[in-house]
């Protein structure tokens, strides 16, 4: 299948996404309180057998990273907050789903598919965000199979609302990232508290708090001291559907900017009769298509097991973000004062498109990770071709 064309069935499953999100979630997303976990929403979800999609092996149109993408990117199109539960409860519930013991995976991965159980991803500290392999939540041993976490998490998904949590913590120090292990927490441990954060986007974030949490190694996933691995691999997943969300909300920028400027009446006739106005749409539409194809061309490669994966997911991200915060904004100027009113479609969206910038690596990130992999690649040209002339 080519990266760059989409089969039938994917387009009228996009299709069909979005009329669900408009019809089924939207309106349990609207009375939900903004900041915090909105269960109903999640359950719908499961309920509609989205959130089975997120762990889904089996091969086929609507599975693997690209249909994960047509997911997202379908979601955020008609329902950004629809959209953000489902990234939320696959973020935090993929590393059980892709290192978990068969234990684990029975006791928690069904009811987090099933939108039964809500999941949280717990990397970020309040000193080491984009820098993961910094963190210095504590493990100390207690006894021989066991240890006691202290610390806190910082801007942690669903938190602290979360039924369970994948937690990355220090269990060798010194060893920067080969001293960390990854733990599924439930959070009604003692100890365990946290509190949630009022941020710009109206998205479930906040701080969990451990104080001597303790964990064995029934808990640990994966292996011990190994916990960076499963964080890196979880966000590659991801990545690039980050980039499909950020999309998402391009689109639906740009549909409500052709809406405005096709019947907006200004000077002697529409908006879009004046050539800076159709001028301006035209690029923000080339720069959607172009962040999509990449979007896209990144989770084929993803699905094939392709070579330089990283890089490409960073690509995609850093393309497809950076393009939503200018598509959107570009959106709010056409529209004018009304795009600032509070409820109006781009006032929401214009606080949404701002964070994911940010999280899963900053927009600065990418680009390091970018320029590392392509120096890489020089570096192995050289050894094994020779010096360019």
């Amino acid at each position: 299948m080519s990266a760059f064309s989409l089969e039938p069935e994917q387009t009228a499953w996009a299709q069909e996404l979005r009329v669900l999100a408009a019809t089924r979630l939207r309106p349990l997303a609207e009375r939900g309180e903004p900041g915090r976990v909105n269960r109903p929403l999640v359950a719908e979800l499961g309920q509609l057998g989205l959130l089975e999609a997120l762990f889904a092996d089996k091969e086929g149109p609507r599975s693997g990273a690209l249909g994960l993408c047509l997911l997202r990117e379908s979601l955020a199109r008609s329902c950004t907050e629809a959209e953000t539960a489902l990234a939320l409860q696959g973020l935090g519930a993929h590393p059980v789903h892709a290192h978990g013991t068969v234990r684990q995976r029975e006791e928690w991965l069904a009811p987090a598919r099933e939108g039964r159980a809500v999941a949280a991803f717990a990397l970020s500290e309040p000193d080491a965000g984009s820098d993961a392999a910094a963190l210095t939540l504590r493990a100390e041993r207690d006894g021989a199979s066991g240890w006691r976490l202290t610390g806190e998490k910082r801007w942690i998904s669903n938190a602290p609302e979360a039924d369970f949590a994948t937690v990355f913590a220090r269990t060798t120090q010194d060893a920067g990232a080969r001293g960390v292990t990854a733990f599924l927490v439930p959070t009604d441990r003692p100890g365990l508290g946290g509190e949630p954060l009022d941020m710009l986007s109206p998205h479930p974030i906040g701080t969990l708090t451990f104080d001597g949490v303790r964990v064995t190694e029934d808990d640990v996933l994966g292996e011990v001291d190994r916990g960076f691995r499963v964080a890196m691999t979880t966000l590659n997943r991801f990545r690039p559907s980050v980039g499909a969300f950020a999309v998402g909300m391009a689109q639906a920028a740009l549909d409500a900017t052709l809406a405005h400027t096709s019947q907006r009446r200004a000077f002697g006739g529409v908006l879009s009769d004046l050539q800076s106005v159709s001028h301006q749409v035209a690029e923000m539409a080339l720069r959607t298509e172009s962040a999509r194809l990449m979007v896209y061309a990144a989770a084929a490669a993803y699905d094939r097991g392709d070579p330089g994966i990283a890089r490409r997911a960073a690509m995609a991200k850093l393309l497809a973000t950076e393009t939503a915060q200018y598509v959107v904004d570009a959106a709010v100027q056409l529209h004018g004062a009304r795009a600032l009113q509070r409820g109006h479609l781009l006032e929401h969206l214009y606080r949404e498109v701002r964070a994911p910038r940010i999280y899963e690596g900053a927009s600065e990130v990418q680009r390091s990770i970018i320029g590392k992999e392509l120096y890489a690649d020089h570096a192995d040209s050289l050894t094994t071709e020779g010096p360019s002339v």
